[in-house]
């Protein structure tokens, strides 16, 4: 499985390495929601919290499924925007800005990716324009629990105020804790694009392309660029070009942007800290069988990002629910998974901090 990106006629011009520090801030945002997915970051995220107000922690949980179960497009603005080519700006308040321009049934529809309710590689019903879209999202929401819900009902009711709401964040977010992060991360982030960028200019695309990550190869052959994930998916370059995003607290995610008529984003990471211990012999073989089946690593994959009911997790792989119920029967009893109930809906989810103890492998396959 993989996603492709097809640059037939792309020029090398138009291939940018750029750090971005909105990106990296949604990251931040995500490492402090998952320490689990980042073990290497643990120190950073208990010292941020630390100093962290109640108000703005409280205000951080209130939509973290833009940046915990996901990581939403909003993050990644400049590859929205009308007219292709825009570069990430070189500062925080550049890049807020170009949040701004994008439309609201654009900004709506990256901010609703955590439901998986949409279409996202292909041309969808526009979920503002259309009433039995508007629904299912509604419907989706609901599944993940009462926050969501709220926070979907006030996007789709009022696009605007989540806007301002989002912008505020963020910025007190910079102040409290970012700015002082961004501004140690900087430099290593720059070094590395400038030298991605050398690369690209004297050795070509497929050394740079290598040098980003293993993962990512260039197929000269059929025109398109090949990224290694546990996931499907298809996009072009057309007019906008192709952007390399850095990341210094990402790893170990590897994240392709490939949202229909959005420019296509790379986010790759650049360091690799250490996982921790695997765990003790005696349970290496009850957890290996269970995740001997391809199906099953398929279900850890979407398990590691959210919490899924067995008919939604059904519905994604085409299978019916007792067929799953079976698989997730098998990683429940390996203690890979655990379930919790909200109101009618039952959902299960991927233990990450089991599976970092159990090889940095499958965790970053899983998550990259």
């Amino acid at each position: 499985m993989s996603v492709s990106i097809d640059i037939s006629g792309l020029r090398q011009e138009r291939v940018a390495f750029v750090p971005s520090p909105l990106a990296e801030l949604g990251m931040a945002l995500h490492a402090l929601s998952e320490p689990g997915h980042h073990p290497g970051l643990q120190g950073w995220a208990t010292g941020v919290t630390a100093r962290l107000g109640t108000g703005l922690a409280g205000r951080m949980c209130e939509a973290d499924f833009l940046w915990r179960t996901t990581f939403s497009d909003l993050f990644l603005p400049y590859a929205g925007v009308a007219g292709g080519g825009v570069l990430p700006g070189a500062t925080l308040a550049e890049e807020l800005d170009l949040v701004d321009k994008l439309s609201d049934e654009q900004f709506v529809d990256a901010a609703l990716e955590f439901t998986c309710a949409l279409t996202y590689d292909s041309q969808g019903a526009e979920v503002l324009a259309h009433p039995e879209t508007r629904q299912r999202a509604v419907e989706l929401a609901a599944s993940r629990g009462p926050q969501q819900l709220r926070f979907t009902k006030r996007l789709l009711e009022d696009p605007p105020g989540v806007r301002a709401w989002f912008r505020q964040f963020l910025r007190d977010c910079d102040e409290a804790f970012f700015a002082e992060t961004w501004s140690r991360l900087r430099p290593q982030l720059t070094a590395d694009a400038r030298h991605k960028t050398d690369l690209l200019r004297h050795k070509g695309l497929a050394e740079a392309l290598a040098a980003a990550s293993p993962m990512v190869t260039l197929d000269e052959s059929a025109g398109r660029i090949v990224v290694d994930k546990l996931a499907t998916g298809r996009t072009v370059t057309a007019d906008g070009g192709l952007l390399l995003v850095p990341t210094s607290l990402g790893w170990p995610h590897l994240m392709v942007l490939h949202r229909f008529q959005w420019q296509p984003v790379l986010h790759y990471p650049v360091t690799s800290p250490d996982l921790t211990t695997p765990p003790p012999v005696e349970q290496l073989t009850l957890r290996m069988t269970a995740l001997s089946h391809p199906m099953r690593i398929q279900l850890c994959r979407h398990l590691a990002r959210s919490a899924f009911t067995t008919g939604e997790l059904a519905k994604m792989h085409g299978m019916t629910a007792p067929e799953i119920s079976r698989h997730l029967s098998v990683l429940k009893k390996a203690g890979l998974i655990t379930t919790r109930r909200r109101g009618r809906y039952v959902l299960h989810q991927l233990d990450v901090t089991l599976v970092a103890r159990l090889g940095s492998d499958f965790l970053e396959g899983i998550l990259r």
